[in-house]
């Protein structure tokens, strides 16, 4: 490893850093603008400006910026020879020229990267005293206010957003020494990843407009470590809330997951927390029989579950811990998965491929290092956005590469690269039922039904291995599509196979698990990635029990008495006639949830759940890596986590296997000991007794101001904190103040750093893993000494059927997922209830565009506005699923109109 001399002092480094980095990774402040880890350099800012030396005898030296200037064996160089000093803070006066100084009002105040450098400077002063230019600024919609007046010119955000994240309406626009990034035109931001702008922008220019509506100082807020429940790849995040409400959603570094950034969905969808529909107090619904309501509740509940015929049904937005004590509860016999069949067959499938194969499932890093990539039956940009950012990055991988190698281009020189690279493109492959935004990457680009979908796979997997079953009629194109995809897997090195529940296939996750394993034969070292529908579906799964559908013969053949329903709208797990029939059918349902439903209505006991940020508990994602989240602030209601009301529950009703759990490191071991495929949960995070120091890790930042006078009125005494008896987090400013472990960091601050860009100093280098380890463990390792197993029933084609369509499941990332819906911001780009058709199929039914179509799906009456798009295949019909009002409950399924 090379060695350099930074003010004599000698340093060794990694190889193929630039000096920015390894200054940073050193631990040594030096101030930056333009720079990211995650995009490299271009030299824009000029302000990690720093002295270079020929050799120890040069005393002069030269003025470079240390992230275009390569790290080299023997070099010197000075950050605080004071040339260098004076050229940073002279940039920092001419930054701020047009500077409003606004700071005060300014939503970025406090974790303001720029005022962090302008301090590290020593600039104090302003110099300019004439007229500053000037801005208008634009709506951007929902999620982001504008500011432009603040824009120092780092070219941060169109780096990010166009560059990275593939956005194509925000641009940097200029004459002279005019500079504006923005859109073209007032308008929503289009990018599904557009409120990452407010972490990558070094000033106020993007800044978070859902946190505008109840605003915060980040210092006034209680900060705690969290996991995204917007979908099933658990990325990493920092709950901040303030007098009981969530603030705000910021990531949370993991390089192993999300790495620095997040989906929108994820970032904004957290308003179902403060939702006026929240159920904040137990109910409980007599009949007149019953008389009065004066009995104690948990008497009450225990006269539902004793001697009755009991059944419990598990949520896969709950987390382990909550279902877990619920199957204790009744018994494992009487415990059924809270999701739909077609949800179920999915999910199960994926897990029993991930177990008994030899392939092993690629986490969000290691899908962007893939070398080639083939997308069957999934649109990731809408069922887990943050791996469709993950394959942009692996489709630059091959010709970033060849730059590097051919050009001798350091990778970090970010603009060097780029122009080198121009629009080449690695192998990307995607066969879906309809266009997605992948498809202008792709060098391959089908959209046909599932069935053909599937087959299509099947022959990319024999003509890799002809242990793979021969696919019999397919057309010359199906042919030629997979002889092109089966070229290019066998010249990768590491190809990715993503499927899913996207396409409501398992013939298609089948097919993708032949391809993975007949590469894997070859000697390839390829990887697999499942999407799952929601936070703990896979978790859910491993723990196992019965199928929902089930439920319903046991309620109509065994006379249920009592059904406790943990986090879970059956509405939108079985039809609407079905889920009727269900509740008609049992005398007691007792519901543990957050928020009002359509299964709330039918409930005789009705317990408030803590959402994820009033609650601690564990989540599996779709690679099967556990991962811990922790409470943010206690309710102060009778709101608790799911998991403590059965543990009373147990308790009053002499529970025998839930006797002596009480805390959450209580409810865990019990989860590592009884279920072998949870080994090693309880290891995720150090338990409760854990100290640094003799002291718990603190949830407040050092600066919190406590209640201050919003609540003066009601009572002016500072209010005993809570008191955390599960975690080794504490609910005060007061505790260890270095370094916490990295699975319970609550919020990213440092002396001199109060911004996200913090980060780096938790990190082992810049950009690299945190200092104890990315946080998470995969439960799931790929079964190498086994027989590969393959499957062997190849589809039919699909061909279009007189008087039928083919419904096939459409999914918006803004919608088609339960909670972020109650969030404005979210409720308003979500898609109206429609229904897609090709334009022979609607010639075929006499429609035309924004007509009204009407069918029969299971007993309900449909009558949905027509979208005509040609892209679909023709005989099937595209349906939006998961939006409010939308109760099919499976797809794809054949529907005569």
């Amino acid at each position: 490893m090379p060695i350099i001399h930074i003010d004599n002092k000698p340093y060794e480094v990694k190889e193929g850093k630039n000096l920015l980095e390894a200054c940073l990774s050193l631990g040594l402040n030096l101030p930056y603008f333009c720079w990211h880890p995650a995009l490299g350099s271009v030299g824009a800012c000029r302000q990690c400006a720093v002295k270079v030396f020929k050799d120890e005898d040069d005393k002069k030296g030269r003025i470079v910026m240390s992230c275009m200037e390569p790290v080299k064996d023997n070099l010197r160089m000075s950050v605080d020879d004071s040339d260098a000093k004076s050229f940073r803070e002279h940039v920092i006066g001419w930054l701020m020229t047009n500077h409003p100084h606004d700071c005060a009002v300014c939503d970025e105040g406090g974790s303001c990267h720029l005022q962090d450098m302008t301090v590290m400077t020593g600039h104090a002063y302003r110099d300019y005293r004439f007229t500053k230019r000037t801005y208008s600024n634009q709506y951007l919609g929902p999620f982001l206010n504008h500011e432009m007046n603040r824009c120092i010119q780092c070219y941060r955000c169109v780096r990010f957003y166009k560059d990275f994240a593939g956005g194509k309406d925000l641009d940097v626009f200029a004459a002279h020494n005019h500079v504006y990034f923005g859109r073209q035109q007032d308008g929503t931001l289009e990018s599904e990843f557009s409120g990452n702008l407010a972490e990558i922008c070094p000033t106020g220019v993007f800044t978070d407009k859902t946190l505008k509506e109840h605003y915060t100082r980040k210092w006034d807020m209680t900060s705690a470590p969290s996991v995204c429940q917007g979908c099933g790849l658990g990325c990493n995040i920092i709950a901040g809330e303030r007098y009981g409400t969530v603030r705000q959603i910021t990531n949370r570094f993991n390089g192993d997951v999300n790495g620095y950034f997040l989906c929108d969905r994820g970032r904004y969808g957290y308003e179902f927390v403060n939702s006026k529909d929240r159920i904040k107090a137990p109910m409980v619904r007599h009949s007149p029989a019953e008389g009065s309501n004066g009995i104690p509740l948990m008497q009450h509940i225990r006269s539902k579950i004793v001697s009755k015929k009991v059944i419990g049904i598990g949520s896969p937005r709950a987390s382990l811990e909550s279902n877990f004590v619920l199957k204790q509860l009744v018994g494992a016999d009487n415990f059924y998965l809270g999701v739909s069949a077609a949800d179920h067959s999915l999910v199960s499938l994926a897990l029993k491929i991930l177990q008994q194969g030899p392939v092993r499932a690629a986490s969000l890093q290691e899908a962007a290092a893939a070398d080639a990539v083939l997308i069957l039956g999934e649109d990731v940009t809408n069922t887990a956005p943050m791996l469709a950012l993950s394959v942009r990055q692996a489709v630059r991988r091959i010709p970033v590469e060849q730059a590097i190698n051919n050009v001798h281009v350091p990778a970090w020189q970010d603009a060097a690269v780029r122009e080198a690279v121009q629009d080449s493109k690695g192998p990307l492959y995607i066969l879906n039922v309809l266009e997605t935004k992948l498809d202008e990457l792709a060098k391959g680009a089908y959209h046909t039904a599932p069935d053909n979908i599937a087959r299509i796979g099947f022959g990319v997997s024999h003509l890799l291995s002809d242990k793979m079953p021969e696919v019999t009629g397919m057309s010359d194109q199906g042919k030629a599509i997979a002889q092109e995809i089966a070229t290019t897997l066998k010249n990768a090195k590491n190809p990715l196979i993503i499927a899913g529940y996207g396409s409501g296939s398992e013939a298609v996750i089948k097919a993708a698990a032949n391809v993975a394993w007949a590469l894997h034969d070859l000697g390839i070292d390829a990887m697999l990635t499942f999407t799952v529908p929601e936070c703990n579906s896979m978790g859910l799964e491993m723990l196992g029990g019965h199928r929902l559908d089930t439920a319903m013969d046991q309620v109509l053949h065994d006379a249920v008495d009592t059904a406790i329903i943990l986090e879970n709208d059956l509405y939108r797990r079985l039809n609407h006639h079905t889920a009727n029939h269900f509740f008609k059918s049992i005398k007691d349902i007792i519901l543990l949830d957050h928020l009002y439903n359509p299964t709330a209505e039918k409930a005789t006991v009705l317990l408030p759940a803590g959402t994820f940020a009033e609650s601690d508990g564990t989540l599996v994602n779709n690679e099967s890596r556990a991962q811990r989240f922790f409470q943010v602030f206690t309710p102060g209601t009778d709101v608790q986590e799911s998991w403590r009301w059965l543990l009373q529950a147990g308790v009053a009703t002499g529970n025998a296997s839930l006797a002596g759990l009480v805390h959450l490191d209580d409810v865990v071991s019990a989860i590592a000991r009884t279920c072998k495929v949870f080994a090693g949960i309880d290891t995720l995070t150090p338990g409760a007794g854990f100290r640094i120091a003799g002291q718990k890790i603190p949830r407040e930042p050092h600066r919190y101001s406590g209640r201050t006078a919003m609540q003066a009125d009601v009572n002016v005494s500072e209010p005993k904190p809570p008191e955390d008896s599960d975690t080794a987090l504490s609910f005060t400013m007061e505790g260890y103040r270095g370094t916490p472990p990295s699975a319970m960091i609550p919020f990213f601050w440092s002396p001199g750093w109060n911004s996200v860009q913090s980060v780096n100093k938790f990190q082992v280098e810049t950009g690299g893993a945190l200092r104890d380890g990315n946080p998470g463990k995969r439960l799931i390792a790929p079964n190498v000494n086994g027989h590969t197993p393959f499957f062997t029933q190849v589809p039919e084609p699909f061909l279009p059927l007189a008087g039928h369509l083919l419904l096939v499941p459409l999914h918006h990332i803004y919608g088609s997922e339960e909670l972020s819906v109650h969030t404005p911001g979210i409720a308003e780009r979500m898609p109206a209830p429609y229904i897609m058709l090709h334009s022979e199929d609607a010639k075929r039914f006499q429609v035309a565009e924004g007509y009204l179509l009407h069918f029969i799906e299971n007993g309900h009456h449909y009558t949905l506005p027509v979208i005509i798009n040609d892209t679909l295949q023709q005989g099937a019909a595209g349906i939006p699923v998961g939006l409010p009002n939308m109760e099919i409950a499976e797809a794809p399924q054949l529907i005569k109109i």
